[in-house]
């Protein structure tokens, strides 16, 4: 790995380079004088230290490079301003320290950069976020020893990847690396695939098999959707991890295995030893090391570094030409709810390379249900089996509890989104009053294009010549009138007749006064059941 350091103030950088080179970084060195650019494109630095001129415009412009190029950017600020500090980090800065600083100081900045670039390119995370930093952390801890982890986190989220890292960082790096879904494995073979079976242990057992324990001696067994074993079966990997020996099916020899376990589920196992679907001797036996891997959802500053990560990859998979990708686009897939998590960011970021036709990944080219935020609240919610219990309801009827409740939540995740959008015209519906926006005469004032008492100044609610008037003030001829018992879909269908009416029904200038998409106007009028020649 290699560090570039500018020769801005030469004093940090004369030392930083010397105890850099002394613990064998290979560093480079460049002056004011050469050009900085082509610098950074020959020696591919994995770190780039700016020792001054943070601010200058060719700097911002290099640091706003390596978004896209991978290095990591270190900067050392004359002055201590928060401020100032936070924006260059937003543009780009990994660390900002500020001058005077030791030697040692930022050699250990340094050093931890490089250290987490190691750790990120052996796993596949990639992110700043504090959670990714965490488990990349956690990663390097749990790698050299041979206890057992245990992965936790949703599906897509990289459960498979962090195996795999542990067990390349470790001792056993050069022995096998077995890994067995067991979720998607029937019970009948199950036991057969992880421990063997002898000839003839059962009708189709032609010859001897050997298990994965076997197979895996010496190295590393990743056992996925841990939390799917059935009960018969998690009482002889019990046995097996606590006594290092497996005998095969049909077979009386025991067989002994070195193998370090790694398993993993997509929910949290304790709650499954609380429902008593899974044994607490072997919840407790696998937790020995514990890694939790959080959702997308919640880094979504991962999301605008794993985007261009993904657009890199596929543009050079596929030979396409790509320059980026357009603010719009980027914050609408920062403010989408991801629940396949990475996985799902990944398969759509190809799908976009592929299929854009543009240079530049836009708005447009982004499936509309993740415009819109919606998707996936569509998606079907898992439902875990039913269990009779005495006193309590019933299967079928206690699913169909579990299902409202789900569908419940969503509702009132969606009124809740409504109102924090809408929140000045719910609290006019509740007591005709919006708050910052004072009343003249008792009426709200009015503005160019806008019905007497209409709410001009309502954040989202100006809508060309289309106002929403408070109860009690009689509708203009393009206004919309909300009383008090409206549901948000009358509200929603008032207010696109409204804007057809008043750009005489032609559709685009519509979706354009209601701020939409053509689409999503057409398939609101479409569920309305709106004539197709309304408002003119």
């Amino acid at each position: 790995m290699s560090v570039l350091i500018t020769l801005t103030d030469v004093e940090p950088a004369v030392r930083l380079n010397a105890l850099l080179e002394a613990d064998g970084v290979k560093t480079t060195v460049v002056s004011p004088m050469d050009d900085l650019p082509r610098e950074i494109r020959r020696t591919k630095p994995d770190v780039i230290v700016f020792t001054g001129a943070l601010l200058d415009p060719q700097t911002l412009g290099l640091v706003r490079d390596q978004l896209w190029g991978g290095a990591s950017v270190i900067g050392l600020a004359d002055v201590g301003d928060p401020a100032v500090e936070q924006r260059l980090k937003s543009l780009g800065f990994a660390d900002v320290l500020t001058k005077p600083v030791t030697a040692d100081a930022l050699r250990a900045s340094v050093n931890e950069l490089l250290e987490r670039q190691r750790i990120t390119r052996e796993t596949g995370l990639w992110g700043e976020s504090e959670a990714v930093r965490q488990v990349l952390v956690q990663v390097a801890q749990m790698a050299p020893v041979s206890s057992t982890v245990l992965i936790e986190g949703e599906s897509g989220t990289g459960k498979e990847l962090v195996a795999r890292a542990l067990a390349r960082m470790s001792p056993r790096r050069n022995k096998a690396f077995i890994a067995v879904n067991v979720g998607a494995l029937p019970e009948t073979l199950l036991e057969s695939e992880l421990f063997g079976h002898e000839k003839g242990a059962f009708t189709g057992a032609a010859e001897r098999r050997i298990g994965r324990f076997e197979l895996a001696s010496g190295g590393t067994l990743f056992l996925d959707e841990i939390g799917e074993i059935p009960q018969s079966t998690q009482v002889k990997l019990l046995r097996v991890l606590e006594e290092r020996h497996v005998t095969r099916v049909g077979g009386t020899q025991t067989i002994p295995v070195d193998v370090r376990v790694i398993a993993a589920t997509n929910r949290p196992l304790r709650e499954s030893v609380e429902r008593g679907h899974f044994r607490a001797d072997l919840f407790y036996r696998l937790n020995v090391l514990r890694i939790y891997l959080p959702p997308l959802r919640e880094r979504r500053s991962d999301i605008p570094l794993l985007v261009r990560r993904f657009v890199q990859e596929f543009a050079q998979e596929h030979e396409r030409e790509f320059h980026g990708i357009s603010a719009d686009a980027m914050q609408s897939l920062v403010h989408y709810t991801w629940p396949g998590n990475v996985r799902e960011l990944r398969n759509l970021v190809e799908s976009m390379v592929v299929l854009a036709t543009g240079r530049e990944i836009t708005l447009a080219d982004i499936p509309s249900g993740i415009r819109e935020g919606g998707a996936s609240r569509l998606l079907p919610v898992p439902m875990g089996p039913i269990h009779r219990e005495e006193g309590r309801a019933e299967g079928r009827e206690l699913e169909f509890i579990v299902r409202s409740l789900v569908e419940m939540k969503l509702q009132l995740e969606e009124l809740r989104r409504r109102v924090d959008e809408d929140r000045g015209v719910l609290a006019q519906v509740a007591g005709g009053m919006v708050p910052g926006i004072p009343m003249v005469g008792g009426a709200y004032p009015s503005a160019p294009g806008l019905a007497p008492g209409s709410m001009a100044g309502a954040p989202g609610w100006g809508m060309g010549g289309v106002g929403i008037e408070p109860p009690g003030v009689a509708a203009g001829a393009n206004s919309v009138t909300i009383t008090p018992g409206m549901t948000m879909a009358e509200i929603e269908k008032t207010a696109i007749l409204a804007a057809l009416r008043e750009t005489r029904g032609n559709r685009r200038k519509a979706a354009e006064i209601l701020d939409i998409g053509e689409r999503t106007l057409y398939r609101k009028l479409k569920d309305y059941q709106v004539p197709d020649r309304f408002g003119e």
